[in-house]
């Protein structure tokens, strides 16, 4: 699995635009080719999302589709483009049910 960080910094508007709207943001991402999982998370000085993808070319296209979305969509408050972090999934597990 490969994971990718968008760490919006400096931005706690863009995260509540993206919280609002969340169906659109799950339709995106969830039509990458191979999603796992998505997460974005707020802090008091922005936040980031998380994205992981069976591989890097479904990691990729997630930065793809999002930096698209945001262009499109909120260009007038994601003036700055977030930090990048990626990498390959060392470590992954889940609650148990």
């Amino acid at each position: 699995m490969y994971t990718v960080v968008r760490h919006y910094k400096g931005n706690p508007q863009l995260m509540d635009a993206l919280v609002e709207r969340q169906a659109d943001v799950e339709a995106l991402i969830r039509a990458v080719p191979g999603f796992v999982a998505y997460n974005l998370v707020k802090s008091a000085a922005g936040g980031f999302t998380v994205t992981v993808c069976e591989d890097k070319a479904g990691a990729d296209e997630s930065v793809k589709r999002a930096a698209a979305y945001l262009k499109e969509n909120l260009a007038s408050i994601a003036v700055e483009p977030p930090e990048i972090i990626e990498g390959e999934s060392a470590v992954h597990f889940v609650r148990s049910a």
